[in-house]
């Protein structure tokens, strides 16, 4: 079957290429459709009732949640059947399906994927871990839409997607330790002493894994610094696109957040659809960065 591109051309050896994620990738709920990506959504659980992320609940109407109080909230990954119904519908028509997720260590989304790719033995579909979340998905997602739609052939977007997570840098700050306290990834007597000390960590994906990379005075001094770290990227890469929402920080993936720094001198810019990139419901709730 002919691949018709969204260039129009059309090349007959190159199979139709489906592109699916899940929610995770932050790009927005209008991005998919307008790009012809499906989104699979986490759920999201506030105590006993649980939503789908972008579906049942906006990012937004999850942060007035958060900031309410009440039970902090908890995700699950999209049960293999929900992937299943996606990737057999996709790839009926003879095409690849290519399928990209948060990292396994953050959640059993891609184990979810994996089983539900294994259901179906018959079709042609990819399973591509991209070991982080957030902007630096959402860099997978755009670079894999982009290579389809030039009629890149699927081999080619995940070996395209694979050296950009080989690549990838993504750093972040919290302006409040008590959200990764209730979220269990600091005890309760170094959050004390972090907020008494104003001490802000400065932390990061390592091999599918956040880890703090350093800690410093002041929420301040922690912008300036994913400003350095922002800076060697762009000095090391150069700006891109891709390298922009793979590496972008903290004070870009929220625009309450970022507001008291939004005079600071730093080299952030938009990404290629015109909107700072924010953390989703999924995302916020898997690195407990939320605030």
């Amino acid at each position: 079957m002919a691949s018709v591109g969204r260039t129009g051309s059309i090349d007959p050896a190159v199979k139709p290429v489906h592109l699916v994620c899940d929610s995770t990738a932050d790009l927005g709920p209008a991005y998919y459709p307008a790009h012809d990506v499906e989104l699979v959504p986490l759920r999201i659980i506030f105590g006993d009732q649980q939503f789908r992320d972008q579906v049942e609940m906006s990012t937004g109407d999850f942060y007035r949640r958060m900031r309410a109080g009440g039970p902090h909230p908890r995700t699950s990954q999209p049960p293999p059947s929900d992937f299943a119904e996606v990737f057999q519908r996709l790839g009926s028509d003879g095409g690849t399906v290519i399928c990209t997720t948060i990292s396994s260590d953050l959640s059993g989304t891609a184990g979810s994927a994996m089983q539900a790719r294994q259901s179906l033995p018959d079709l042609d579909i990819r399973v591509v871990e991209t070991k982080s979340c957030g902007p630096a998905h959402g860099a997978a997602v755009a670079m894999a839409v982009a290579i389809r739609d030039r009629g890149g052939a699927a081999d080619a977007i995940v070996a395209a997607i694979e050296r950009l997570r080989a690549t990838q840098r993504l750093v972040f700050t919290v302006e409040n330790l008590e959200y990764l306290r209730r979220g269990g990834r600091i005890g309760t007597a170094r959050a004390l002493i972090g907020t008494v000390l104003s001490i802000k960590p400065i932390l990061g994906f390592i091999d599918g894994k956040v880890q703090v990379l350093d800690q410093v005075r002041t929420y301040s001094r922690a912008l300036d610094r994913l400003v350095q770290e922002l800076a060697a990227a762009v000095r090391l890469w150069g700006w891109t696109s891709a390298t922009f929402s793979a590496r972008a920080s903290a004070a870009t993936w929220g625009r309450e957040r970022s507001a008291s720094s939004t005079t600071r001198p730093r080299p952030c810019r938009r990404d290629p659809d015109g909107a700072f990139a924010a953390l989703s419901p999924a995302s916020g709730a898997r690195v407990r960065i939320c605030a």
